[in-house]
C-alpha cells in the first residue's frame, strides 16, 4: 500500500486543499465500480494513480501518515482522490486505519474521505469512532436504494445518473432520506474547501448526491439506475 499526498490541489472541485492518493489494491472487490465506471479510471488522474500504484510516485503508509500529522489545524483535506481505506477484501485494517484517523487527530485537521467498503459491524464501528474523532469517512452507495439500506447515522454519499433533475433543488429517496447535490456541481465558485458539507459527520439523514463523471461515465450513469 502506497500513498501520495499532493499538498495544494489544483482540481477544481476541491479547491486549494491537500488531497491524497492511495494505490489500486485498497479498492475492495466490494466496488462496483472498480475496473466498471469509477470516475479516476482515466485522464491525468489515472496516469498519477498508477505511478502510486506503481511505487513511481508517493511513500509508504508510515510516511504518508507522518506528513498527515504535519497539516495545520483546522486543515480541511481530503483522502483518496482514487484509492480506498486500507482494508482487506473489504474489511477495513484496524491497524492501518487507526495510524491515520490518529494523525488526523494529532494534527487537529479536518480529514475526509468516502468508502465502498461494506457496512458490516466491524467497518461500522471504525467508521463511527473516526467520525467522532474528526476524521470524516462517508460510505459510498451506487443508488438511492442502497443509500435507503445504510445506517442514517453514518454520512453517506450516492452516484447520480447523468439526467438527474437536481441542479437547483434536493430530492429524496423512497426511504425518505434527503439526498442533497453537490454545490460544486452546482455552482462554479464553490469548492470543498468552501463547502465542506462531506467533512459535516452530523448530517444525519442527509446524503451528498455526485453526477456521475470522468472518461468511463456511461458505465458509472447504468449503475447508478441500478
Amino acid at each position: 500500500m502506497y500513498a501520495h499526498l499532493t499538498a495544494i490541489s489544483r482540481n477544481a472541485k476541491t479547491g486549494p486543499i491537500p488531497v491524497s492518493t492511495t494505490s489500486a489494491d485498497t479498492c475492495p472487490p466490494t466496488c462496483s465500480l472498480r475496473d466498471s465506471g469509477c470516475y479516476a479510471d482515466g485522464g491525468p488522474l489515472r496516469l498519477h494513480w498508477d505511478k502510486v500504484t506503481r511505487r513511481e510516485r508517493g511513500t509508504d503508509w508510515g510516511a504518508f501518515v507522518k506528513k498527515i500529522e504535519r497539516l495545520y489545524p483546522t486543515q480541511l483535506w481530503r483522502h483518496n482522490q482514487a484509492g480506498d481505506l486500507p482494508n482487506d477484501d473489504g474489511a477495513i485494517d484496524a491497524a492501518a486505519f487507526g495510524q491515520l484517523v490518529d494523525a488526523n487527530e494529532r494534527a487537529q485537521a479536518r480529514g475526509f474521505t468516502y468508502t465502498h467498503c461494506p457496512p458490516t459491524p466491524g467497518n461500522l464501528e471504525l467508521i463511527r469512532d473516526a467520525n467522532r474523532r474528526g476524521f470524516t469517512v462517508n460510505l459510498s452507495a451506487d443508488t438511492f436504494a442502497e443509500l435507503d439500506r445504510l445506517p442514517p447515522d453514518v454520512p453517506a454519499v450516492v452516484l447520480l445518473p447523468l439526467d438527474a433533475p437536481m441542479r437547483a433543488a434536493a430530492a429524496q429517496t423512497p426511504g425518505g432520506r434527503r439526498v442533497i447535490q453537490c454545490p460544486a456541481e452546482r455552482s462554479p465558485t464553490v469548492t470543498c474547501r468552501d463547502c465542506a458539507l462531506c467533512y459535516r459527520a452530523d448530517r444525519r439523514g442527509v446524503a451528498v448526491g455526485f453526477t456521475v463523471h470522468g472518461a468511463r461515465k456511461s458505465a458509472a450513469d447504468l449503475i447508478a439506475r441500478g
